[in-house]
């Protein structure tokens, strides 16, 4: 190994920080050999160990990274048997006094003219053939420096386990003719089935498996493993797949295909789309259409003209959105699509991961993780609600998938198309900048009029009744019912009641690792914390005091439901919520039930807000539009409006119109009063303003530094030395940054950990992100604290 120079340079991210080297000096010196006789043989070899030897001419160099600390790069010498390596393989390499060699990411390979360094050799090569491509390698380099993560835990991102781990894979020999098989005096000395063996493996003139050859040749093994002991036969061990099927994922929702004539706008947005496809240039666009503006057929029409030059497609949704429906619009118009979903098995996500590698798939499907789709000819790369917070990862490296595309896409010189009827600011105010194209489809396809929105206002006694529903939702669901209309109801909170207290005492049923509250689930008859999952059986009376009128209070989904069954004991209900929706295929049966009118009202949480089109729904009703709109977030108004104007958008789909029912205690707000009236323009408008006045995004950047630990002084002493050394970072390179804290976040423990963080911001993105490196470069908690600190760069949750 050798220590490399620390880049600072923000602009080039081909160079990444070394770390020092802990390898010890094991170079023997020559003369303290040379007392020894000419004759006598010498009790222990003195000559040092190969990876130290100075290479006076040209060497081979791989740089080498790691996803366990010390994450590297290292520089390692590469032998002659292992001249194959490529940027993208995995290796196996000796690193500082461990035993076993550590595996690690190759992400440069070079050679060193007149090169006497000293350095270790590799151990051994573990792929074939990259993982990676070369544009995927400087991907990972780009989003380990962004997003201040180690580049092997980003490798690890992009490779899914199931790779890596080969999974739904197996051993098989295949047999293929010695050097003498093919003497005929020897063919025919065998046996009849030996012979019958030799003759089929020459005549198939390729290797075949042990289960071929006995087919083929109408013999057993015994045969085959008689001619491998003469030598007449070679045998080869291949790891291969098994097969998997493709139809347990080839349902829809019984969606009828239909023959669709473009809009004008919609024939503007191809024309423009297939324009930058065609001249081979990087450009975004945001296409901001309305609630069932056509969005989709844009897309396909768009991949359609990609596919013709044999170049495939990603095209990245929400994992709520990723339903049935969504996937049979793609299935139908194209005869090789890869849908990517959590409910895969890993050897099903190993068999599609390989058909994209490979070249065998046209259009792959699928939620944030896809934006890594190893195609060898990508064309274009398309974001369905671009605005969705889920398209940003919460774990190690928490990238946006919105942010990493836009960087696939201008490495790769392909177009970028963002979709969505509530476009994120971000976005937005990029389109207004001239960073990306807008495109607009300003009306519904058909001519479909937007839906009707009522408020209503729960702070008025005469509109209130004793449960979730208020009058004038009841009224509305009773009219829907009878003109044969399907409703759908969303209230984003799962569970039965959402707190358990004791009303004697004041007790209330908390996590222990969380310190919040338990949700009370009635199937089951549990307690949970939905942070953790710590699970307990709903206590029957006080834990403190034995006070056997315990208290359920809050509204979830379970809770709702009982109270439509109970205004509505005729109507046929469904519950669709992640408690519903575990087992594979339940997403189909729910939905199919809804098209085809065996389900008359659909209730759930925001999973049934996108992705959804069913022209029979008649009825949107919103049971508590303020869940999120007065969370501690900058972004709480913009997520408001989106999810309301996106669950409203679900009906008025069909030859009758629709209406909506918004249920709130603050009808006056802009976010919700703009949503009223599907004002997208208005809301932006306002909003900017606020961000603007605050430097908030997109007018400024913003990164979350989170500390956490067992122990809450250490936890808050670490914090408070985390920020003195950010402080000081910012005062020496002389920028201008904000820094707030250390201080609790809303959730001030979760898992058993207690929590405190430091929020940045700046509107320079690189002094940010710089003053971040040089802060936190070298710092180590204290030893057996078990305290850890993260850096959330964008951050899009802040509790």
């Amino acid at each position: 190994m050798a220590k490399r120079n620390n880049e600072r340079n923000a602009g080039d991210l081909r160079n990444l920080p070394r770390e020092e080297s802990d390898c010890p000096d094991f170079a023997a010196k020559g003369a303290e050999a040379s007392h020894l006789p000419a004759h006598q043989g010498e009790l222990f070899d003195l000559s040092p160990p190969p990876w130290e030897i100075l290479d006076e001419g040209p060497i081979t160099v791989a740089t080498v990274v790691f996803s366990e600390a010390p994450y590297g790069p290292y520089d390692y010498s590469v032998g002659t048997s292992h001249r194959s390596l490529e940027p993208g393989m995995r290796v196996k390499v000796p690193l500082g006094n461990r035993r076993q060699p550590m595996l690690g990411w190759c992400t440069k390979v070079q050679t060193e003219a007149n090169s006497n360094r000293k350095l270790r050799a590799i151990s051994d090569v573990i792929d074939d053939q990259p993982l990676c491509d070369d544009s995927l390698v400087r991907l990972v380099l780009w989003m380990s420096h962004y997003y201040q993560a180690p580049a092997g835990q980003v490798f690890d991102t992009l490779i899914p386990s199931s790779v890596r781990s080969l999974a739904g894979t197996r051993e098989t020999i295949y047999y293929s003719p010695g050097h003498d098989a093919k003497n005929a005096e020897t063919i025919n000395s065998l046996p009849v089935k030996q012979k019958a063996a030799l003759l089929s493996l020459i005549r198939a003139n390729q290797p075949l498996s042990t289960a071929q050859l006995m087919l083929d040749a109408q013999c057993s093994q015994d045969p085959i493993k008689r001619l491998l002991n003469k030598g007449l036969i070679h045998a080869e061990s291949r790891r291969e797949l098994s097969g998997q099927s493709l139809n347990r994922w080839r349902l829809d929702d019984g969606e009828a295909e239909r023959k669709l004539q473009l809009t004008e706008d919609q024939r503007n947005a191809l024309k423009r789309i297939v324009d930058a496809i065609d001249s081979d240039s990087q450009k975004t666009f945001l296409l901001h259409g309305v609630t069932g503006s056509g969005k989709t057929e844009v897309y396909i029409r768009a991949i359609e003209h990609v596919v013709r030059f044999g170049r495939g497609a990603i095209v990245l949704v929400p994992e709520i959105s990723l339903t049935p429906q969504t996937r049979g619009r793609f299935e139908r118009r194209f005869k090789s699509v890869a849908v990517l979903h959590s409910q895969m098995t890993p050897a099903e996500r190993h068999f599609q991961w390989q058909r994209i590698r490979q070249g065998d798939v046209q259009v792959v499907v699928g939620p944030r993780s896809a934006v890594f789709a190893p195609f060898p000819r990508l064309g274009v790369i398309i974001l369905d609600e671009e605005h969705d917070s889920s398209f940003k990862q919460d774990t190690q490296p928490r990238y946006h998938a919105r942010k990493v595309a836009h960087a696939r896409a201008k490495s790769l010189g392909i177009p970028l198309i963002l979709g969505s009827a509530t476009p994120s600011l971000e976005s937005w105010q990029a389109a207004d900048s001239g960073f990306a194209d807008l495109i607009s489809l300003s009306g519904r396809v058909n001519t479909l009029p937007m839906p009707d929105v009522q408020l209503v206002d729960l702070r008025l006694k005469e509109d209130r009744t004793n449960g979730a529903i208020s009058r004038p939702l009841h009224q509305a669901i009773q009219a829907t019912l009878k003109e044969r209309g399907q409703i759908m109801l969303l209230l984003n909170r799962r569970g039965f009641a959402t707190s358990i207290q004791c009303p004697a005492c004041g007790h209330v049923v908390v996590c222990p690792d969380c310190d919040l509250s338990l949700t009370h689930h009635r199937d089951g008859s549990k307690a949970v914390c939905h942070y953790c999952d710590y699970t307990i059986g709903t206590p029957p009376w006080c834990p403190s005091c034995r006070f056997e009128g315990i208290r359920f209070g809050g509204l979830g989904t379970q809770k709702l439901e009982v109270e439509i069954q109970n205004r509505f004991p005729e109507a046929r209900i469904a519950r669709m919520d992640s408690d519903t929706m575990r087992k594979p295929g339940s997403h189909q049966k729910v939905l199919s039930n809804f098209r085809s009118g065996e389900i008359d009202i659909l209730l759930g949480t925001q999973m049934i807000a996108k992705g959804l089109d069913f022209p029979n729904v008649l009825l949107v009703g919103v049971i508590n539009a303020d869940s999120a709109l007065h969370f501690p977030d900058f972004r709480a108004a913009e997520r408001t409006f989106q999810l309301v104007t996106q669950v409203a958008g679900r009906t008025g789909r069909g030859n009758r119109s629709g209406r909506v029912v918004v249920q709130t205690f603050t009808p006056e707000h802009p976010a919700i009063q703009a949503a009223s009236r599907h004002d997208y323009l208005k809301f932006a408008k306002d909003e900017l303003i606020n961000r603007k006045r605050f430097h908030y995004p997109p007018f400024g950047n913003v990164a979350r530094i989170i500390i956490r630990g067992p122990d809450e002084k250490m936890t808050e002493i670490v914090s408070q030395s985390i920020a003195k050394r950010l402080e000081s970072a910012r005062t020496t390179l002389g920028f201008e940054v904000r820094i707030l804290g250390p201080a609790p976040p809303p959730l001030t423990r979760l898992r058993g950990k207690y929590r405190f963080h430091i929020l940045l911001q700046s509107t320079n993105a690189n002094q940010l992100g710089e003053t971040i490196r040089v802060g936190t470069d070298q710092f180590k908690v204290p030893d057996n604290s078990e305290i850890q600190f993260v850096v959330d760069i964008d951050p899009i949750d802040m509790l």
